[in-house]
């Protein structure tokens, strides 16, 4: 049967593969482009390469939880578009289901991004990249997934109400911490910032002598700004995260964006 130059360049589109190939593909296949895929996957001419070269600046992320371990990812592609269809929103959450199952991250993600290369790039139509990805336990474990499904922040804590280690996921989504603590920050860093505000205090010409004071405010600043733990709640700018906790201690923050 004759194949119009539409399908022809609608499964061009789709694999990357030359028009004369395409052409080939849909006679054998009667015109149907799904079938066509099938037998051009057959003879190893697939080339989802080429999605790979086109930004995949949107997606989302997914949780998946079962028996005390939660675990999260991102998965992004092209457009809001498929990111807001109902099928690429269930692959997440199959996705976040498959790390849960498989219980290891390296695995998991080879798996994916095979999975993604040969199935889903050719099923969608975009180029599909796996983002972070993470198993998480502990005594108390808070999760909190924007309403866009687009930024998460995940806590664990040593103890307390899930609801409190849910509104401090909270504000690693909303204020993006670099930091657990004061004491958590990198010498290098620490020392990269007293350099920086050496050079503002001597360019204000401020005398030395009072340079110390002045710098321990910026570093009290720095902190408070950057580290979770020194942070202003988001829900009473009267207290700090650390103020929270009463006793309990924060094991570890993730943010995820997609």
């Amino acid at each position: 049967m004759p194949i119009d130059i539409k399908t022809i360049s609608e499964l061009r589109d789709k694999t990357g593969i030359g028009i004369g190939d395409c052409k080939a593909a849909l006679e054998e296949a009667g015109g149907d482009i799904n079938t066509a895929i099938e037998i051009l996957r057959k003879k190893g001419e697939l080339k989802a390469a080429k999605k790979a070269d086109r930004a995949a600046k949107e997606g989302l992320i997914a949780f998946a939880e079962k028996d005390g371990k939660i675990a999260a990812i991102t998965l992004n592609c092209e457009t809001d578009f498929v990111a807001r269809n109902e099928d690429f929103q269930k692959t997440a959450s199959e996705f976040a289901g498959k790390l849960l199952e498989m219980g290891d991250e390296n695995s998991f993600r080879a798996w994916a991004e095979d999975y993604i290369k040969n199935e889903l790039v050719m099923k969608i139509g975009e180029n599909l990249q796996l983002g972070g990805c993470g198993i998480f336990s502990g005594a108390v474990v808070g999760t909190y997934l924007h309403s866009n499904n687009k930024i998460a922040g995940i806590v664990i804590l040593s103890g307390g109400s899930q609801e409190l280690a849910k509104d401090i996921a909270m504000q690693v989504a909303a204020m993006s911490p670099k930091y657990l603590n004061p004491e958590s920050v990198p010498a290098a860093d620490l020392e990269k910032e007293k350099e920086i505000y050496k050079e503002q205090l001597k360019n204000e010409n401020k005398p030395e002598a009072i340079w110390d004071k002045i710098i321990s405010g910026k570093l009290a600043k720095f902190y408070e700004e950057n580290c979770l733990t020194e942070q202003l709640f988001i829900k009473d700018d009267e207290k700090k995260i650390k103020d929270l906790l009463e006793g309990n201690q924060l094991i570890a923050f993730t943010r995820l964006e997609a």
